[in-house]
């Protein structure tokens, strides 16, 4: 991949997919492939066709997704499970189709069993039982690695699986149907604007989570698209985990709430754990750079100018 190789980035305007945007942008790749959802509806299995057959785009960075935390997971189980899979049965056979050269599939550290070994190795997937509260998306994801690796072996693609710790940072969903940091951010800055005093979150506070800044892992995506082809999927995070608890506290400081934080243990905790195992991407000498608590302050200065 160089600076004028065709690049189809799918989703670019989310989270994952702008910060992957960017950092091609910045590092002077200037023949990209972009369409909006209301440009170009990955659902359509014809459009998505039309799509590849006119652009053939050499490599694809596959970031489209329906994402969200637990409540909306536990809320939206079938459209986690349906947009999902749709997306990336369109996308991974047009690219086989159109003769892309290499593809690249954004997983989630979701996919591994609710109560695997921790840190999580890659060939933990589909040892035991996964977590009820996200099982639709994360069905869903093992099924896109799964499929990628059909297509490598029956017709020699060159497709490729990431699975990422928990992304946060710019253009996520702020909202009670986010993952778990812009949600809390969301509910941390509302409260100290409306001046309550308190702050009431999903839980016992005490499951562990990775976080890793979207800028990072765009790095890391774009490094792997350059020096990874193998079949198996592969670990990207930071290697080091917090409790939603600790992680509240954080997001207290950064926002300058002074209000209490409540837990409401009537609610589901999710996985108690989820911490990836590193080992194989740090050894191919790449590593992340941004703390989270840099990449806090990041994000909520970015969330300020948007409310």
């Amino acid at each position: 991949m160089n600076p004028s190789s065709k690049i189809y980035v799918a989703g670019h305007t989310g989270l994952v997919g702008s910060a992957i945007l960017q950092t091609l942008q910045s590092q002077g790749h200037n023949n990209l492939i972009l369409r909006t959802h209301g440009e170009l509806d990955l659902e359509m299995q014809k459009d998505v066709n039309d799509f590849f057959e006119k652009e053939r785009p050499e490599y694809v960075f596959l970031a489209a997704a329906k994402v969200g935390g637990i409540y909306a997971n536990n809320t939206y189980p079938a459209d986690f499970i349906y947009n999902n899979l749709i997306i990336q049965v369109n996308v991974i056979h047009s690219a086989y189709k159109y003769r892309v050269k290499k593809l690249l599939f954004l997983g989630s550290s979701c996919i591994y069993p609710r109560l695997a070994p921790q840190p999580m190795k890659e060939e933990y997937l589909l040892t035991g039982l996964l977590e009820p509260t996200n099982e639709p998306y994360a069905l869903a994801k093992i099924a896109g690695i799964k499929m990628c690796q059909a297509y490598n072996r029956q017709y020699g693609t060159c497709f490729i699986s990431i699975i990422p710790a928990n992304v946060y940072g710019m253009n996520d969903h702020f909202n009670e149907d986010g993952h778990v940091l812009a949600s809390l951010i969301q509910r941390f800055h509302e409260a100290k604007v409306e001046g309550s005093n308190g702050v009431t979150i999903w839980g016992t506070g005490r499951p562990k989570r990775e976080f890793f800044y979207a800028d990072d892992l765009a790095e890391a995506l774009i490094f792997l698209m350059h020096e990874y082809n193998e079949d198996e999927a592969i670990n990207v995070g930071t290697g080091v985990d917090i409790s939603i608890a600790e992680l509240a506290e954080l997001i207290k400081e950064t926002v300058g709430f002074k209000g209490d934080v409540h837990y409401d243990t009537t609610k589901p905790d999710g996985n108690p754990v989820r911490l990836l195992d590193t080992s194989r991407m740090n050894a191919l000498g790449w590593k992340p750079k941004i703390s989270l608590e840099e990449g806090l302050r990041i994000t909520y200065e970015w969330y300020k100018t948007f409310t």
